[in-house]
C-alpha cells in the first residue's frame, strides 16, 4: 500500500510515542503526589586519633591523642540537603519536639559539631541556636525545624569518640507529605541532575526518532505528482492583469504533473470570455479545455459560464513623475475623464495639458475602473500615438493600448500622461508613481479595512461543469491550494481561499 512508507510508519510511531510519553506524564503530575524529601549522605569518616580500630590512622592529626580520652577519635561529614521536588518549611516537620530531626551515631559519642552552609544561604545558620531545638547527648544530635529551599544543604562537621569508622549514622524525623531517606553523591557535589532518568530516556527516543523521520525526508526521491494531476493539454485565456499568476502556475503545473501542456495566451478579459463562450458552443464533446480568467464578472448573456472566485485583485492610477500629485479624489477623477480637466493646472499642478492613457475594450482592468471608480464609461478614442489628438473637437486627449506593459511604459515617457494597470505591475518603475484615491492608497493588506474602491475579484471561468478528471478541473484545483495561493501572495493579490480571502469574495 502507498502509505505503508518508512517515513510514514516512523512518522506515526513518533506521534504515538510522543502521546503517550505527554499521557503518562500528565498522568504522573496528576496521580502522583509530588513529595517532600529531605535526604542525607556521610560525606567523610575518619579517624583522627592513634588508637585505631579500623581503617588506616591519619597521623597529622594524631596530636588528638594528646587531649584525653581522644585516642579513638574520628571526624564525619554529614550532609543534609532538600532533594525533593518542593521547598521545605518550619511548619512541615511534624515531631512534638521543638527540633526537627534526629542524627544518630550507632556506637560513638559526639563530643563537638560545627555546621557550616552553601554560599548564599548564610541565613541558614540562625535556625543553629539551643533556643531552637539544637543540642547533642551521647551519640544524638538534635537538629532544628531548618527551612530548606528545593535543592539546599547544611553539613554537620561531627567530632566522635567511642567507636570505629564506618558505624551506621542514621537521620530521622517527620516531614508532612513527605519522608527522610538516605541519598547517593551526585557530581558535581553540589548540583543535582536537571532531568529524572526516564525524562532523558524519553528525550533521547523521541530525538533518534524526529531525526530518522528527518533523514528519510531529506534523502527521499520525492517525485511522486500532487494529488489530482491530470495529462494533456489545457489553453488559459483572458485577462492580462491576471496573466503573470497564471503563467507562472502553469509551468509549477507542468513541472509537478508529467504529461501535461499548459498554454497561457492572454488578450484581454472580455475576449477571453467571448472566446471561452465560442469554444464552449462548437465543442462536441461537453466541456472544452479552456479557461477563461476575468477582472470582475462576465457580462450578461452567457448563462452557460460556469464561475469560480480565485483572487481579489487591488489595480492603481500611475501618472507620470512630471505631475506632483500623490492622491486624487474620485470627484477629480471623474473630472479628468469627462475632459472637464484638461490641464494639470487646474488641479494645483504643472502646466501639463492631461493625457489620458487607457486599455481597449477588451480589458478588465478597465472594465473595473469604469465600473468601480468612473461609474460610467471612458470618452471617445481621440489619439492614436496618445501625443496628438486626431479628433480635434475632443476635450481631452485619450489613447487606447493592448498591454499593461504599453500603458506602464507610455505614461512614464510622456509628461501629463495619466493611466492605470495592475497593483504589482505599477510598482518600482522609473518616470511614474502611483495615486492614493480620496486618501486612500492601494494596497491589497488594506483590503476590507479601507474604502479604497479600485479592486475587483479575479474569476475563472469554464463552458459549463468541467470533468472531475479532467485537465481544467485539476488546474482550478491547483489554483486554489498550497502553490497556487502561494504563487498568487506572491503576485500581490488576495487568494479567495483564506480566511479573509473568503470574506471579501463572497460580499462580491
Amino acid at each position: 500500500m502507498e502509505w505503508l512508507s518508512a517515513e510514514n510508519v516512523v512518522a506515526v510511531l513518533t506521534a504515538v510515542l510522543g502521546i503517550l510519553a505527554s499521557v503518562a506524564v500528565l498522568w504522573y503530575e496528576r496521580r502522583v503526589p509530588r513529595r517532600k524529601r529531605i535526604g542525607y549522605r556521610v560525606q567523610l569518616d575518619t579517624p583522627i586519633g592513634s588508637d585505631v580500630r579500623a581503617g588506616r590512622p591519619n597521623f597529622r592529626l594524631g596530636l588528638f591523642n594528646e587531649a584525653p580520652e581522644m585516642s579513638d577519635a574520628t571526624l564525619v561529614l554529614l550532609r543534609i540537603e532538600n532533594d525533593g521536588s518542593q521547598s521545605i518549611a518550619n511548619d512541615d516537620y511534624t515531631g512534638r519536639e521543638v527540633h526537627g530531626l534526629t542524627a544518630e551515631f550507632t556506637d560513638r559519642t559526639v563530643r563537638a559539631i560545627a555546621v557550616t552552609q552553601p554560599p548564599g544561604a548564610e541565613y541558614l545558620m540562625d535556625h543553629f541556636t539551643p533556643a531552637a531545638g539544637m543540642r547533642h547527648s551521647g551519640s544524638t544530635i538534635h537538629l532544628p525545624r531548618v527551612p530548606l529551599n528545593r535543592g539546599q544543604h547544611f553539613k554537620l562537621l561531627v567530632l566522635l569518640t567511642g567507636g570505629p569508622i564506618g558505624c551506621e549514622v542514621r537521620v530521622t524525623g517527620g516531614i508532612r507529605d513527605g519522608d527522610v531517606m538516605p541519598n547517593r553523591s551526585t557530581t558535581p557535589d553540589d548540583k543535582a541532575p536537571l532531568f529524572s532518568r526516564a525524562a532523558r530516556w524519553i528525550t533521547v527516543l523521541l530525538t533518534v526518532c524526529v531525526v530518522t523521520l528527518a533523514t528519510i525526508i531529506v534523502v527521499r526521491d520525492d517525485t511522486r505528482p500532487p494529488i489530482g494531476c491530470a495529462k494533456g493539454t489545457l489553453r488559459l485565456t483572458g485577462s492580462t492583469a491576471f496573466a503573470p499568476v497564471v503563467k507562472e502556475l502553469a509551468k509549477k503545473y507542468e513541472r509537478d504533473c508529467e504529461g501535461s501542456t499548459v498554454i497561457v495566451d492572454a488578450h484581454g478579459s472580455t475576449a477571453g470570455i467571448r472566446a471561452l463562450a465560442e469554444a464552449g458552443a462548437q465543442s462536441t464533446k461537453g466541456s472544452p479545455a479552456l479557461i477563461a480568467l476575468a477582472d470582475g464578472p462576465k457580462p450578461g448573456g452567457y448563462p452557460q459560464l460556469r464561475e469560480d472566485r480565485v483572487a481579489v485583485s487591488v489595480f492603481a492610477l500611475v501618472v507620470n513623475d512630471k505631475v506632483p500629485a500623490r492622491n486624487l479624489s474620485t470627484g477629480d477623477i471623474r473630472r479628468l475623464y469627462r475632459g472637464e480637466i484638461t490641464n494639470w493646472k487646474q488641479l494645483g499642478g504643472p502646466a501639463l495639458p492631461v493625457l489620458l492613457v487607457s486599455r481597449d475594450a477588451n480589458s478588465g482592468t478597465r472594465e473595473v475602473f469604469q465600473r468601480r471608480v468612473l461609474l460610467r464609461n471612458e470618452p471617445a478614442n481621440s489619439s492614436r500615438d496618445c501625443e496628438s489628438k486626431d479628433d480635434g473637437e475632443a476635450k481631452v486627449l485619450r489613447c487606447e493600448l493592448d498591454s499593461t506593459e504599453q500603458v506602464l511604459a507610455t505614461v512614464a515617457r510622456l509628461p501629463g500622461a495619466i493611466g492605470y494597470s495592475e497593483l504589482r505591475a505599477g510598482a518600482g518603475l522609473k518616470g511614474l508613481h502611483r495615486l492614493d484615491i480620496d486618501g486612500d492608497p492601494p494596497s491589497v493588506d488594506d483590503i476590507g479595512e479601507s474604502k479604497y474602491p479600485y479592486r475587483e475579484i479575479e474569476y475563472a471561468y469554464t463552458y459549463g461543469q468541467p470533468p472531475a478528471d479532467s485537465l481544467a478541473s485539476s488546474f482550478l484545483g491547483y489554483m486554489s491550494r498550497g502553490n497556487g495561493q502561494d504563487v498568487i501572495r506572491t503576485h500581490g493579490h488576495l487568494p479567495c481561499a483564506t480566511p479573509k480571502g473568503l470574506r471579501i469574495c463572497g460580499e462580491g
